[in-house]
């Protein structure tokens, strides 16, 4: 009789097949040859260019390629920066490949009409002619965003608790909600100009009421759906009014309150803009339609650059709150 024939047992460890750009050399120098070859072409094409702005743009991308090749040399011994390479290095090379890329339509096939889109050395050149009055701008923008937004997330809060946990509150407050809130707050710039007795202060204004809705429905809705387990226990142990409020509803509420933070992120976002452009003088919005108006069209892809920075930094900056007070959800919630 045969004997039976063993039979291997299967690993309890699963395989994770990585993707080929995602092992060996490419991880460690992908983005450095990334940048040679945009810097191979922006060499080919810039005969006839500025000096200034070619010379410039090869210094970007030199510091680039230098930054890139001792990233790869680090690998070796930081295993964060291993980490992060190991997950950034295609949408970094991606990013640069892309310059690359319009420069070859706009300097060297000129498809694109001329001056609307400008090469990307043009763009980086003016950036760096207008550098003061972009900082100014841009200090100008993070202050009145910040003063509207944090007005806007203090008033949502308030009024936000007070509607889902205040039976009367909700009585009267929600009727008002529904027909006040959906009003974009940039179809009270009208009123606002006359009401208020400055730009700035009427910009503040306008931020706040953008901010308000969102962050008020999210966080009445968050304390109103809180669950009653959560309140009869701290009930049966003696939990006074305020106790059941602030440290078991507004808990409880905070995964909404912070999509309430988002939402009204980017409605600030949309309505500093639109302010600056109408009535305050100074700011990002309104460094855009000024370059606009004088037709340099290198300036306002500068000033579209400095927002998408301005902009994406602050969002990252509420995401790592976010991911700091609800700590305890990770791993149960994706984003």
């Amino acid at each position: 009789m045969a004997s039976p024939v063993p039979v291997a047992a299967a690993s309890s460890e699963p395989t994770t097949a990585q993707p080929a750009f995602r092992r060996g050399w490419l991880v460690k120098l992908g983005f450095p040859l990334a940048v040679a070859i945009a810097y191979g072409i922006h060499a080919a094409l810039s005969h006839e260019e500025p000096a200034l702005e070619t010379r410039h743009y090869s210094i970007m991308l030199a510091g680039l390629g230098g930054l890139g090749l001792m990233a790869a040399v680090l690998q070796f011994f930081l295993g964060g920066l291993r980490r992060w390479m190991h997950d950034m290095w295609p949408i970094l090379s991606a990013a640069v490949l892309l310059f690359a890329g319009l420069e070859v339509i706009t300097t060297g096939l000129r498809l694109l009409p001329m001056p609307y889109f400008p090469s990307p050395p043009k763009i980086l050149q003016s950036a760096i002619d207008d550098r003061v009055l972009i900082w100014e701008s841009t200090y100008h923008s993070l202050f009145l965003l910040a003063r509207g937004y944090l007005l806007g997330v203090l008033a949502g809060l308030v009024t936000g608790v007070c509607i889902g946990w205040f039976r009367t509150a909700r009585y009267w407050g929600m009727p008002v909600m529904k027909i006040v809130g959906p009003i974009p707050a940039t179809a009270w710039i009208p009123l606002a100009l006359i009401v208020s007795p400055s730009a700035t202060l009427s910009a503040i204004g306008l931020i706040a009421i953008a901010v308000w809705f969102p962050v008020t429905m999210l966080t009445s809705s968050g304390i109103a759906n809180t669950r009653a387990s959560y309140l009869d226990v701290a009930k049966t142990l003696g939990a006074k009014p305020s106790y059941l409020i602030f440290r078991v509803a507004i808990p409880a509420a905070m995964p909404n309150i912070f999509l309430g933070l988002f939402m009204g992120l980017g409605a600030a976002f949309l309505t500093l803009v639109v302010a600056e452009t109408v009535g305050v003088k100074s700011g990002l919005g309104w460094y855009l339609g000024w370059s606009r108006e004088w037709a340099e069209y290198g300036k306002v892809f500068a000033a579209l650059g400095i927002m998408a920075i301005f902009f994406s930094t602050i969002m990252t900056g509420l995401f790592a709150l976010r991911d700091r007070v609800l700590v305890w959800q990770k791993g149960t919630i994706k984003w």
